[in-house]
């Protein structure tokens, strides 16, 4: 330091600064969306899994399951910071019988993108909750078959240091490809249907 120099403070980070910087420990290019995404419906019970995927997923990523839903109290809550359906106390960390947690990775996705959850626990009356760069836009009605759709628009549109970083379309769709292989070979019972720029 040079003279007349003061020492640095030290602050504590806005939340919003924070949760973008945190969503890096989930959400490193889009193929971690998508393994997020699909996990999260394998562990909702899927036996259907649609992924729509353009520009190698950095314009859009659609996750679309036959899951068990949630309903519009859940739903609303998932997008919040450390919410989970998977544990309630420390002791439920040893032997967690599932991908992830619930929830978990919704949040830092939504901080770093457009995110849309369309879900409903039955056919007909559902609820979709739209999230930009980690701010709740709204909670509204649908009418929606039972299951859930997460679609991640404009990944990374608030971090254009991150964006920059993102490879070309083609690498990020073959990256997204791998993940996909490995979760079909793992889970051979459920349908997967894929498309990429319409294909």
């Amino acid at each position: 330091m040079t003279a007349g120099s003061t020492t640095p403070t030290i602050a504590v980070l806005a939340s919003d600064v924070a949760d973008r910087i945190a969503a890096g420990e989930v959400v490193e290019r889009p193929a971690s969306v998508v393994k997020e995404l699909v996990e999260n419906a394998l562990d909702a019970g899927a036996t259907a899994i649609d992924l729509d995927v353009r520009e190698g997923g950095r314009a859009l990523i659609r996750v679309s399951d036959d899951g068990h839903g949630m309903d519009r109290a859940n739903a609303a809550r998932a997008i919040e910071r450390h919410a989970t359906s998977k544990i309630r106390d420390a002791e439920d960390l040893v032997g967690v019988l599932s991908f992830g947690f619930r929830g978990e990775a919704l949040p830092a996705i939504g901080s770093v993108s457009q995110l849309t959850i369309e879900t409903a626990t039955e056919d007909g009356a559902g609820v979709t909750v739209d999230v930009a760069g980690g701010t709740l836009v709204g909670v509204r009605p649908a009418a929606r078959r039972r299951g859930t759709s997460v679609s991640v628009a404009s990944l990374f549109y608030n971090t254009p240091a991150r964006q920059k970083f993102l490879r070309g379309a083609r690498s990020e769709w073959r990256a997204i490809a791998d993940t996909l292989t490995t979760l079909a070979l793992v889970r051979r019972d459920v349908r997967f249907t894929v498309s990429h720029d319409g294909k």
